[in-house]
């Protein structure tokens, strides 16, 4: 293979991305998703189709006053319309008027398309994709053209297709793309499509491939093996119905599997770091089992597992974490085995040996509790608190002496009123106070916040996150075994505690105080 070192990146989240069901994109958000794909070293943004809608256009004039190290700003759009000439076609005149250096237009390659879609004659269909390709060349240096249904035009009627890229080559398209639109072609056919197509066409071929088979990275890969210069795809493979190519694994595979410096060392780091921001901005949740940037990508459960990384990461890590700027993370369970407390204990910078016969006492009470329904994956504060406690290094701050929660409702209409009532003691001291709330648990955490911020004003810091129940077994109905996992953060720092209990109030307050205690051993100690 050739060139492997000039591939292109191409990201097209900000376009075919946004077309992502449950995903909307403000003008803010367009613009900065933008600065960190260029700190990201993305060769090509694809900014939106300007001719579509206002909020797309605005963004190619606001993109122009922001600094871009090396990214070069796409404006797309179709091939004119049939009965249109280049120069009369609103859409080819608004991709002008955006001032983009760069269009991209995406023009009919599968013949069904011009018949049924367009009614116009596959004879049109050359015309219009040569006359638009022709006339936006005549006036910026780089123009793309995606040749749209690719793969299945040319399984459908070969030599057609490949007319199509021929019209765009002769207008003097700077790259054609072969777009796989439906995302159905498995990876054998891409790579034999190609083939064919290298030798009729001398233009720089790209490659845009949807997962609709849950194939567009293997599909990408592969067609740059077989010599494709440029790639799209998108920030955490989002885009319409089953999703884009995902750059954050096209991007670590090409540098890191295939040897292909599309990106340099320090910005793969940033890779993370990116896909995390996009998901932010999406309104979505990053999902942990991306491979390379999510959460569980590094992540070893079983004790075996943890054993062999202890003595060499590359037993069960196929690449350092590190190189994209994620991190080795040690689960605990009850699959957990003293090499499991032992790596947390180091995490944790609690001095302990591998022949304490407190790390068995540990793991045994570890795999009790989790058999009652406790869960320490989501909750590594509770089991730093469960280890300081079993080594004897736990600090009582307060004692509980009552709580009690009330929850009136007066009226048909009306939202029922969350009252706690709270008594602690701290030292020699008795605070006794009371909170509302939007709910009893809500209630119970201001009201042991209040009760406890005079003597730790420290936990003014610290809010409360996120608040997870689950129901442990349906078979009991009201009365099942519940657990409540809670995340906290103080600005600093974020953690997770768990409760668990037949009642959700009690589960709720173990978590509620796993959590303040957290906070205090950290500030404390």
């Amino acid at each position: 293979m050739s060139n492997t070192n000039s591939i292109k990146i191409y990201d097209t989240t900000l376009r075919d991305g946004s077309q992502a069901e449950d995903i909307a994109f403000s003008l803010e958000d367009k613009v900065r998703i933008a600065q960190k794909l260029d700190e990201l070293g993305i060769h090509y943004i694809e900014g939106g189709w300007p001719g579509s809608n206002p909020k797309d256009l605005q963004f190619f004039q606001e993109v122009k006053s922001i600094p871009l190290s090396q990214t070069k700003v796409a404006a797309f759009g179709s091939t004119c319309r049939a009965g249109t000439s280049p120069k009369n076609d609103p859409n080819l005149q608004a991709l002008i008027e955006a001032g983009a250096k760069v269009i991209t237009i995406f023009g009919k390659s599968w013949d069904i398309h011009p018949l049924e879609a367009l009614n116009i004659t596959l004879d049109q269909n050359l015309e219009i994709i040569h006359q638009s390709v022709r006339f936006l060349k005549d006036r910026v240096s780089e123009v793309i053209f995606d040749a749209e249904h690719f793969f299945d035009g040319f399984k459908s009627h070969p030599s057609y297709a490949l007319s199509t890229l021929k019209a765009a080559q002769e207008a003097k398209a700077d790259w054609i793309v072969l777009c796989d639109t439906n995302g159905g072609t498995l990876p054998d056919e891409i790579q034999s499509i190609i083939r064919e197509v290298m030798k009729k066409i001398k233009t720089p071929l790209g490659i845009h491939v949807h997962n609709d088979t849950e194939m567009a990275v293997a599909n990408t890969l592969l067609a740059v093996k077989e010599g494709i210069r440029m790639v799209h795809g998108t920030i955490n493979g989002y885009g319409e119905r089953c999703g884009n190519a995902n750059l954050c694994s096209i991007l670590p595979n090409l540098k890191l599997k295939m040897g292909i410096d599309c990106v340099t060392d320090e910005q793969l780091k940033k890779i993370r770091e990116v896909s995390r921001f996009v998901s932010e901005l999406a309104n979505l949740p990053h999902s942990k089992y991306l491979p390379y940037v999510g959460d569980s990508a590094f992540a070893h459960k079983g004790g075996v597992h943890v054993s062999a990384i202890r003595k060499s990461d590359a037993t069960y890590e196929h690449v350092s974490p590190e190189r994209v700027g994620n991190r080795q993370r040690v689960l605990i369970s009850d699959l957990s085995g003293e090499s499991n407390i032992l790596y947390k204990a180091a995490e944790f910078k609690i001095d302990i040996q591998s022949k304490d016969p407190k790390v068995r006492g540990i793991l045994d009470n570890l795999k009790q509790l989790e058999n009652q329904g406790f869960q320490f994956e989501g909750a590594e504060g509770s089991f730093e608190i469960l280890i300081k406690k079993a080594l004897g290094q736990h600090k009582k701050f307060f004692e509980l002496m009552g709580f009690r929660v009330i929850v009136e409702k007066s009226e048909e209409e009306g939202a029922p009123l969350s009252e706690a009532t709270i008594m602690v003691r701290v030292g020699d001291r008795v605070e006794h106070t009371a909170a509302v709330g939007n709910g009893p648990v809500n209630a119970l955490d201001h009201a042991i916040r209040k009760a406890l911020e005079k003597f730790y004003p420290e936990l003014k810091e610290v809010k409360l996150l996120d608040y997870k129940v689950r129901i442990l077994s349906s078979r009991d109905g009201t009365g099942a075994q519940t657990r409540v996992l809670i995340e906290s953060g103080d600005g600093k720092s974020k953690w997770g505690t768990v409760g668990v209990s037949e009642n959700i109030i009690q589960a709720s307050w173990q978590a509620l105080v796993d959590s303040i205690d957290f906070k205090l051993l950290k500030e404390k100690l």
